[in-house]
C-alpha cells in the first residue's frame, strides 16, 4: 500500500516561505512522478508543480519563479519550496504520485497552507 504523507504547511505573512515535504511509503519511489496540487475555498483543485522521475520540473505560471519543486529520492521525499508567498497561494497542498511503470495514481491527505497578514 502506497503511502503519502505531507508537512511543512502553516499560516505565514505575505511575502514569507514555507517548505512542503511529502514522503512516500509502499512504492519504488525513483520511478515515480511526483506532483503537488492545490484546492482553494471555492476553487477547483489546481496543478502546481510536477517533478518527473527524471527530475525535470515544472510549474503553473502563477508560481513560476517563486516555487521549486525537488525531490530526494534516498529519502523517499519530494519538497515544495514556496518563497514569496502571497494570499492567493492560500489552499490545502496535496501531494500527488503516479507510478512510472503500472500508472497508478496515489494522493495523500493534504496540508493547509494560509498566507495572510
Amino acid at each position: 500500500q502506497v503511502r503519502l504523507v505531507e508537512s511543512g504547511g502553516d499560516l505565514v505573512q505575505p511575502g514569507g516561505s514555507l517548505r512542503l515535504s511529502c514522503a512516500a511509503s509502499g512504492s519504488i519511489f525513483s520511478r515515480n512522478h511526483m506532483a503537488w496540487y492545490r484546492r482553494a475555498p471555492g476553487k477547483q483543485r489546481e496543478l502546481v508543480a510536477v517533478i518527473a522521475s527524471d527530475g525535470s520540473t515544472a510549474y503553473t505560471d502563477s508560481v513560476k519563479g517563486r516555487f521549486t519543486n525537488s525531490r530526494d529520492n534516498a529519502k523517499n521525499t519530494v519538497y515544495l519550496q514556496m518563497n514569496s508567498l502571497k494570499p492567493e497561494d492560500t489552499a490545502v497542498y496535496l501531494c500527488h504520485s503516479r507510478d512510472g511503470v503500472d500508472g497508478n495514481v496515489y494522493w495523500g491527505q493534504g496540508t493547509q497552507v494560509t498566507v495572510s497578514s
